[in-house]
């Protein structure tokens, strides 16, 4: 499929099908769009009536126009209220349009669409981002694919004509949002720690990036002994990996992005019993993929920033060789970690990962992990939990994901609730009481960086739809690989 800009009046457009976005409570036909009523013989006027469409967000209308049209179809998108419009609205109506440009068999299409800000490059990238994104469908899996159908060739951006590199710069940002669904998606038996470093290997060689790939005995020179304790049960050896991207020029940044990569969690001895949705548990590597995702992103785009991307990927399993509850490890900047509950594991990985990411010397830290069912609880599955030690850092994450159109909601770094993490042996348990759960999670990871501003993503629920829901299928998201791709650009 081809997105296109293109500064062809809509009254001159042809193609199989026009879609047009219309305002929430304003369905009256002015100007232009009247003009091109009166020569579609009246069709728009006729759909608004016949399917009452009021122009709420992401409703649809469809309807064929009569014979000799240079439009074989018109289709209605809403928008919802013009005074609420954002990037996101237009993104989520590509999306909507998509949809329903597929089912219709729709193979040229003409999208107009209002510029949102008077930022028509933002604009023409986010319609082509929810079009992208809607239209993904992972058969990977499957003996025979379903759709056989039409595929849709051409899309014309109507009055966005010469955005060709802000189209281009979205293809990019959803190929990396692509990569991570289809690592979440995959099964446990398909995405190990050791095809994730082949993931990584082939993201370096594509995109000219370095990669370091660490092994179990070099963890171990490291002393990792919190990762290293994670991984003892797993018959497939943990990989420690650690991309970078550097530009050709001075470097305006230097940032490290870290995800937890546990590519499937038993719960360990502590093991997750019936009702607490184990098979679902290969997407606990969520925060890793989209560090992943990330990277093929910006290796595309090539931003004037360092950046390192860096995923302590293994099982937490069950075997002889298991980490017991009661254990105490020691993580790799000294700290002793009484371990009251093995499912608490990605804490631990996270732990010798950002130790190793500050001894980078980067400017800021992002740490994204699919961590805690408290923060889906406290926030739900739209809205991931943001935690920092740093409020400007905090409040890029925030405008990075506001143009991303991926919700987080910044929660609070409480430091009392970290009494409930002191141990009468050890410097700290590795989980708290049952109140304030992401909160605890978050202070337990603030005790492995030092001084450099630190932001921590809880992403366990949005990494992953149960059903179709705006630029998302169901299965996995890819999120928060647009937000991640954003704050790095802000710097660039």
């Amino acid at each position: 499929m081809q997105i296109r800009g293109t500064n062809t009046a809509v009254l001159d457009w042809t193609g199989d099908a026009l879609a047009i976005g219309l305002f929430e409570s304003n369905i009256e036909l002015t100007g232009e769009l009247a003009r091109l009523d009166e020569k579609l013989v009246e069709t728009i006027q006729e759909l608004v009536s016949e399917t009452e469409f009021e122009g709420k967000s992401n409703s649809t209308a469809v309807t064929r126009v009569g014979s000799n049209s240079p439009v074989r179809k018109i289709i209605l998108v809403g928008l919802g209220k013009a005074e609420d419009l954002k990037l996101n609205a237009v993104r989520l109506a590509g999306a909507a349009i998509a949809r329903i440009a597929k089912k219709e068999k729709v193979k040229t299409l003409g999208i107009s669409l209002p510029v949102v800000d008077n930022d028509p490059a933002a604009t023409a990238g986010a319609i082509a981002e929810g079009m992208l994104l809607a239209l993904h469908q992972d058969n990977r899996f499957k003996s025979e694919v379903e759709d056989k159908g039409l595929k849709l060739e051409t899309v014309d951006l109507i009055g966005l004509g010469s955005q060709d590199k802000a189209i281009a710069r979205a293809e990019a940002i959803v190929s990396g949002v692509i990569l991570a669904r289809e690592l979440v998606n995959a099964p446990a038996n398909s995405v190990t720690a050791i095809t994730m470093a082949q993931t990584a290997e082939q993201i370096a060689a594509e995109g000219g990036l370095a990669v370091e790939i660490l092994e179990k005995e070099d963890c171990e020179k490291l002393g990792m002994g919190a990762f290293l304790g994670v991984a003892m049960a797993s018959d497939l050896p943990p990989k420690f990996i650690h991309l970078t991207y550097k530009p050709s020029g001075t470097p305006k940044r230097k940032l490290a992005i870290v995800g937890k990569s546990l590519t499937f969690d038993s719960g360990g001895l502590n093991i997750k019993g019936a009702g607490s949705g184990i098979e679902t548990m290969k997407m606990d590597m969520g925060g890793g993929a989209a560090t992943l995702g990330a990277a093929k992103t910006i290796a595309q785009l090539k931003p004037e920033v360092e950046i390192h991307f860096i995923c302590a990927a293994t099982e937490n399993m069950i075997s002889g060789h298991a980490l017991h509850p009661g254990d105490i490890l020691r993580a790799s900047n000294g700290k002793t970690i009484e371990v009251n509950n093995t499912d608490a594991e990605g804490r631990l990985t996270l732990a010798d990962a950002l130790v190793f990411a500050e001894k980078l010397g980067v400017d800021a830290i992002v740490d994204l992990a699919t961590l805690t069912g408290a923060c889906v609880v406290a926030l739900g599955n739209d809205i991931a939990g943001l935690w920092s030690t740093d409020e400007t850092l905090a409040n890029q994450l925030k405008e990075a994901s506001d143009k991303a159109g991926e919700k987080f909601w910044q929660m609070p770094m409480e430091e009392k609730y970290f009494e409930g993490l002191k141990s009468q042996i050890a410097d700290m348990k590795n989980t708290g009481p049952r109140a304030g759960g992401s909160i605890t999670a978050a202070l337990f990871l603030k005790q492995f960086v030092k001084e450099t501003p630190w932001a921590h993503l809880d992403i366990a629920g949005p990494v992953w739809a149960d059903k179709e829901n705006g630029v998302n299928n169901a299965g996995a998201t890819g999120f928060p690989v647009r937000t991640l791709v954003n704050w790095v650009l802000s710097y660039s």
